[in-house]
């Protein structure tokens, strides 16, 4: 016997002048270069489009400072563009955390997984765009999604559950299931990163493996072993030749398919590196982030060696970067703030600003040899009589690798002898060159452009008196709510949640009916039909406003009085509709029961029965009889326990039985000479033969011969 199913009934407790936007942090970010949209899944569940304004494809140089350095005048400053990004529009797609978001289908799907087990697809410029779709579930958080490209007709998902599932975008379900580990029978099989370009899906995970799929068949092509710590992001190439991972182990490293190793291992970040992004076909040029809120570019066009390359650090956020996206001349962070931040883009093939060090005023005799090929001569424009050079500052420099140089640093003569000990055991790297700028600064000191988000609950308690609850939000604000009139009905200002509780709880104890929680950012109550009922309350106690009577000593049951609230206006639409629906039917009077069908037949004339024509042939006039069978056998209805000829065989049976063995066609086996022998049957005819009742007829007398054959032999005879 199937079990019944739990039922569930969720409300949310709307928040006072909530405008759009975010109120968690964000976990994916999205750029519709086409449209000028940006979409962004945060931790509230949320999924949020924004209209940037301005064209990512065709924007003229002449409207902003692509290439802004920290020396412009103030002048300069003020000349940048306002914030233009609008609230676009936002849908509740999860009730947990969103956890990555991809665009397919030409930009006009947008596919989220999160932690709520779920995958969904949500077309926002289509009519029914207020309503996402589920395409696929997991059994544990869905962690990360892949596409093969904007025009594919399916993605993968990976989540905790071990596995990688490819789902049908136009709702043909699952499509291929990957175990992840199942080889290897490793218990950490958890998906953390995913990628698919062409016939090569990449997955990574907190084993520190990179395992690379065949997404058509679902078998394993081979193993990367290198990283250390958990592999969060990978990117693939167009060529499929070449792939580049990020872990927690502050790495990122660049694999080759055709030599089936790693090829280079980057280390400029000093922190755990959460993203990657890369719009390059080689990879070429790739931005990284990391926990500590360091951005950095990449850039290795031209370069025969990677450590040749250009690394930059562009922005220094206050919270680590989950996300990092790029298009146009802009890039866009998301961090565990519910604001999302635009910064400009910098142009890598610039050159680097000399370093003179403080107090060397004088002609110095030191040689800068930089590994990074110069660019051709750029043009500088003339204001006011005075040259203004665009050059890169020296300290926003990152070293790309241990082996790599930064640009202005000193090369010492390596045939020198050294004669200090403790130089000599330093790295090579590091003994033969002297960096003499010590601090990396950022390239921007602040965004362009902040996208504003909203503050959301954090934290709660649930009072004594199980209808009253405290909350803490982002800015540190103590809130408290009445779950039965769904409204905030104090505010304790910013303090600390466990200094209020104990002021305003009671002494009081009320059964547990339902559960709280604020992992999206706003109170939501739970019931769940096991319990939900479990918790009454006097009616005066409820301080209800309504006028509505109540006895004295009237209780109520606080579970039926939320349902009855939350479903009433959908009951008085549902009656509403219903009457104007019978009242439809009702005008149609003329009708019978107020339906009608075009040419309708008058009458319907069936056709007759076997009983009919059974009926005809009965010759007494009798209707009521049963019908015989059609093979032609009758036996008459007999009352057990009133005639003797229950016992007794019947004559007629016996002579049925005869005629059917007579009317039977002969076999073979008939016409050979068998042993002719006298069966059980032909004794019952025997018997039947004789005159009289089985009972006043005396059996013939036998011979001694005869009765001493039929008596049983003694054991041992």
């Amino acid at each position: 016997m199937a079990r019944k199913a739990r039922q569930r009934i969720s409300y949310v407790l709307p928040l006072a002048n909530s405008p759009g936007g975010h109120r968690l942090g964000i976990n994916g970010l999205a750029v519709d270069s086409d449209q000028s949209i940006l979409y962004s899944g945060g931790r509230d569940g949320l999924i949020c489009g924004w209209d940037l304004n301005f064209d990512l494809e065709n924007d003229p140089p002449t409207n902003r400072k692509p290439f802004f350095s920290p020396d412009d005048s103030l002048a300069t400053l003020a000349s940048k563009p306002p914030s233009s990004s609008v609230f676009r529009s936002q849908v509740q797609a999860h009730t947990h955390w969103v956890n990555d978001i991809i665009l397919t289908h030409s930009n006009s799907a947008l596919v989220s997984a999160s932690s709520d087990l779920t995958v969904k697809v949500w077309r926002p410029h289509a009519e029914d765009s207020y309503i996402p779709t589920t395409i696929g579930l997991h059994s544990d958080y869905v962690k990360c999604l892949a596409s093969p490209g904007t025009h594919a007709d399916w993605v993968a998902s990976g989540g905790l559950d071990h596995k990688i599932r490819v789902w049908d975008l136009n709702g043909g379900g699952e499509r291929l299931r990957i175990d992840v580990g199942q080889d290897e029978n490793n218990a950490k099989g958890s998906v953390y990163a995913l990628s698919v370009r062409g016939s090569i899906m990449a997955s990574g995970g907190p084993e520190s493996i990179v395992r690379l799929w065949d997404p058509r068949s679902g078998k394993r092509i081979t193993n990367f072993v290198g990283h250390t710590d958990n592999v969060r992001a990978i990117l693939i190439n167009q060529d499929g030749d070449t792939i580049m991972t990020a872990s927690s182990d502050q790495t990122v490293k660049v694999w080759s398919m055709t030599a089936g190793r790693c090829m280079y291992t980057c280390t400029m970040h000093n922190d755990s590196v959460w993203s990657l992004f890369s719009d390059h076909p080689q990879l070429s040029v790739f931005y990284s982030s990391d926990r500590s809120g360091l951005v950095a570019k990449t850039d290795v066009r031209g370069c025969a060696d990677m450590d040749e390359g250009v690394c930059l650090a562009i922005a220094q956020e206050h919270e680590g970067v989950n996300k990092v996206v790029v298009a146009g001349e802009f890039i866009w962070t998301g961090t565990s703030s519910s604001s999302i931040n635009r910064w400009t883009d910098v142009d890598t093939k610039a050159e680097f600003q000399a370093f003179d060090p403080p107090g060397n005023h004088r002609g110095s005799s030191m040689v800068f040899r930089s590994k990074v090929p110069s660019p051709p001569h750029i043009s500088t424009p003339t204001v006011a009589n005075s040259v203004v050079r665009k050059k890169l500052p020296l300290n926003c420099a990152l070293q790309l690798s241990n082996t790599a140089l930064i640009p202005g640093t000193r090369v010492r003569d390596t045939e020198a002898p050294i004669f200090n000990s403790t130089v000599s055991m330093r790295k090579l790297s590091e003994a033969i060159t002297e960096q003499d700028v010590a601090i990396v600064v950022p390239y921007h000191g602040l965004p362009e452009e902040t996208i504003e988000g909203q503050n959301g609950l954090i934290k709660h308690v649930m009072l004594n008196d199980r209808k009253r609850v405290l909350t803490l939000d982002t800015a540190g604000e103590v809130m408290m709510w009445d779950l039965l009139k769904c409204i905030p009905i104090q505010s304790f200002g910013k303090r600390h949640l466990e200094d209020v509780t104990p002021e305003v709880n009671t002494m009081e104890s009320v059964s547990n009916w339902c559960a709280v929680d604020t992992r999206t950012g706003k109170l939501a109550c739970r019931l769940e039909d096991n319990y939900c009922f479990d918790a009454e309350m006097y009616a005066d106690e409820l301080s209800n406003e309504e006028s509505t009577a109540f006895r004295e000593d009237q209780r109520i049951n606080l579970g039926k009085w939320i349902l009855r609230n939350l479903f009433h206006h959908l009951i008085e639409e549902e009656m509403k509709r219903d009457n104007l629906y019978r009242g439809k039917l009702s005008t149609h009077t003329d009708l019978p029961n107020g339906f009608h069908r075009d040419n309708a037949p008058p009458l319907i004339k069936l056709p007759g029965s076997r009983i009919q024509e059974l009926e005809g042939n009965n010759m007494n006039g009798d209707s009521t009889i049963t019908p015989r069978p059609p093979n032609g056998s009758y036996y008459p209805a007999m009352t057990p326990g009133l005639a003797i000829g229950v016992a007794t065989p019947s004559v007629a049976i016996a002579n049925h039985a005869t005629q059917m063995q007579n009317s039977m066609p002969t076999t073979t086996e008939e016409h050979i000479n068998l042993e002719k022998r006298t069966s059980h049957q032909s004794q019952t005819m025997t018997s039947l033969d004789r005159s009289g009742d089985y009972f006043s007829n005396v059996p013939p007398p036998q011979s001694p011969s005869e009765s001493n054959a039929r008596m049983p032999s003694p054991p041992g005879d």
